[in-house]
């Protein structure tokens, strides 16, 4: 069993996980995390020699020498075996039943491209949105993945459940890649995910039922029936709810839904329960004690309104535009729901794209390398002699297709990029700066973060998969660096705890670090806790496995053998980060630069080194989604002060733009 570093993930949280001698064996804790081929998955890498994650430095990164996994029970493109021959008529029929289950789970669960149709302001926002993400993320796939792998099995649906309700109710493996599913199973938290559900659930933590039906069977909305009764008696919409009718198809009946408006809807996921009791997620109970919520302020007033991240009002406009024909103006919301996560995939896979899926498939999209320029007069006017391309984009007027297709997708992303942004720096901001010189002849300083909004913590949902911190560099008159904290090891990692470089005693720790990343911590078998990313219990037997509590956990209010040691800022609340450089540090070379920059990531680097196991879906390799995590991080604010020999100070610059990396 590799080394269990802390995963912040879904599983029992019971006991602690000590390091197995068989994590040494396969060099998890030395060699290079991001020098492995990125070529291939990190499953079927050997592993190497030393090399920082995201650099050729020796030691200390994430992917070390020794074996690959032997088995490929829980892992992404395991080898085929040799001697097997493939037989071509069982091919052809393989094929032809996965054509007839996807036209029949197409029937049951339609996908968004067909709401799109109608729907084009809603499948944009979507398309690009988290809730479309939830499914496609290789990071998220892998987690599942691992968790289940150190489990036994045992750990089931439970992660998967949540990203992707149709992939469950049609019965897909948990361990099926995205390239194999239904495409309506991959576009996770699709729209039937929400307007196919009839009864309100509560916190089940995505345990839904969905409703089948085909595009013509009744859907559930916040207004009711009136508007679309209205557009079907309506001759200029040209549309039709009967199946043996020619016209544009729609849905016969909206339903009201009442819950749809509600924040105890979006509970329903935002709201993580383990197995033993342990609270992993409290987004939705963190909102219940809020202000806003004693101000009758919703979820959907802030994450589906005019701004993200503030209660500033709705749009308002056609719900439909059928046939280019619109339908009565009313509320319109966002449906984008802006969070700290990002893309890290090949953009033709994502975000979802009705003509790129029109085109070609998503295994497809990924032989199309357009960092090359193909689609572009630039490459396609002086295609060097010999070059080759697959089979599948040897048309030219295919990759000119694909590259317009692509523009779009990026003009997406960058409109998405803008949007986590705006929800960043209105939760996030700068609160002060003080300096002064201390009595030895250093200087300290600090620096205030805000919590801006009162709707809940910051971050908040899966707090411990969050790294935001801040990144403070003081330089000399000269230029000289004299003081850092928040800067990255070779991995892309701060220097925490959990980075591998500290690990290895290759990097001191940094000791003024300030990070609001929630920390797992475990009870140890023999007493004391340990902190963990992955925290998964301990069978006494040979295989750990999933399994509740033991001990009532109402009179404690969580598990005995776990806790969330909370980082997070309150709602509305702030902490001051201290800073002290010793006097033998300085140059007495003043004045001093103190450059401030408060990041926000994802998800830390060290995830995926406790992950990559399983290997990553897309034939990704640990070294570029490490490489793709660290160039997505955003700067939510930036400030650069002057600091005189007398300690005092003076804002030399100010930077609050999504342009600030």
């Amino acid at each position: 069993m590799r080394r269990i570093i802390d995963i912040a993930c879904f599983v029992g949280l019971t006991l602690g996980v000590a390091m197995s001698t068989s994590a040494q064996s396969q060099g998890l804790l030395g060699g290079g995390l991001l020098s492995g081929n990125n070529d291939k998955p990190a499953a079927a890498a050997s592993g190497g020699g030393g090399g920082g994650l995201l650099g050729g430095q020796s030691g200390g990164g994430l992917l070390g020498g020794g074996d690959a996994p032997k088995s490929n029970l829980f892992t992404f493109g395991g080898p085929a075996d040799k001697d097997e021959k493939k037989d071509e008529t069982k091919g052809s029929s393989k094929k032809a039943n996965a054509a007839h289950e996807e036209v029949f789970s197409e029937g049951r669960y339609p996908s968004a491209n067909a709401c799109a149709a109608c729907h084009p302001k809603q499948y944009r926002e979507w398309s690009v949105s988290q809730h479309a993400y939830a499914q496609i993320s290789p990071i998220f796939l892998s987690m599942q993945m691992a968790i289940n792998s150190l489990t036994s099995g045992t750990n089931g649906d439970f992660c998967i459940r949540c990203h992707n309700q149709v992939g469950m109710n049609i019965g897909e493996s948990v361990y099926t890649s995205n390239l194999e599913r239904h495409p309506t199973s991959r576009e996770g938290i699709t729209c039937v995910v929400c307007h196919r559900l009839n009864r309100n659930y509560g916190k089940v933590s995505g345990r839904f039922g969905l409703v089948e039906g085909d595009i013509y069977d009744k859907v559930y909305g916040p207004k009711g029936n009136e508007e679309l009764a209205r557009v079907l008696k309506d001759p200029k919409y040209v549309v039709t709810a009967e199946r043996d009718k020619p016209g544009r198809a729609v849905h016969a009946e909206v339903e009201e839904f009442f819950a749809l408006v509600t924040p105890g809807f979006c509970g329903s996921c935002h709201d993580v329960t383990l197995f033993n009791g342990f609270r992993l997620e409290e987004a939705f109970a963190e909102y219940k004690r809020t202000e806003a919520a004693r101000e009758g302020v919703s979820c959907q007033d802030c994450h589906m309104g005019k701004v993200q991240g503030k209660n500033a009002g709705y749009e308002s406009g056609p719900a439909a535009v059928v046939g280019g024909v619109p339908t009565h103006d009313r509320r319109l919301t966002n449906h984008y729901f802006a969070g700290p996560d990002y893309s890290i995939v090949h953009p033709g896979i994502f975000p979802h794209n009705v003509e790129a899926a029109a085109l070609k498939t998503l295994g497809e999209w990924l032989q199309f390398r357009y960092k090359e320029g193909w689609g572009t007069d630039a490459f396609e006017n002086n295609i060097p002699a010999g070059y080759k391309f697959p089979e599948a984009w040897q048309a030219i007027d295919d990759r000119y297709d694909a590259r317009e297709i692509l523009n779009e997708q990026f003009e997406r992303l960058e409109w998405a990029r803008q949007q986590r942004q705006q929800v960043l720096e209105n939760a996030l901001q700068f609160g002060g700066f003080t300096s002064k010189r201390s009595g030895d002849g250093g200087l300290d300083f600090t620096i205030q973060v805000n919590n801006a909004t009162n709707g809940h913590g910051v971050p908040t949902g899966f707090d411990a998969e969050r790294l935001m911190f801040l990144e403070v560099t003081v330089t000399d008159a000269s230029g000289k660096v004299v003081f850092v904290s928040g800067d990255r090891d070779p991995n892309g990692d701060v220097r925490d705890t959990h980075s591998l470089f500290v690990h290895n005693h290759e990097l001191p720790e940094d000791e003024f670090l300030f990070n609001l990343q929630t920390r797992f911590m475990v009870r140890m078998n023999r007493g004391g806790e340990r902190e963990q990313v992955l925290p998964v219990n301990r069978s006494t037997g040979p295989l750990p496995f999933v399994r509740p509590e033991t001990r009532a956990t109402g009179i404690y209010g969580r598990p005995r053998g776990a806790r969330k040691h909370k980082q997070t800022l309150d709602p509305l609340g702030h902490r001051v980060a201290g800073y002290e450089i010793e006097a033998s540090q300085l140059s007495n070379n003043f004045p001093l630069k103190v450059e401030v920059r408060f990041i926000a990531q994802m998800v830390p680097v060290n995830l995926l080194a406790a992950i990559q196991g399983v290997g990553f879906d897309y034939g990704m390799s640990a070294k570029e989604i490490a490489e793709n995590v660290v160039a997505g991080a955003h700067t939510v604010f930036a400030r650069t002060f002057e600091v005189g020999a007398d300690g005092k100070n003076k804002e030399l610059a100010t930077s609050n733009v999504a342009s600030a990396r």
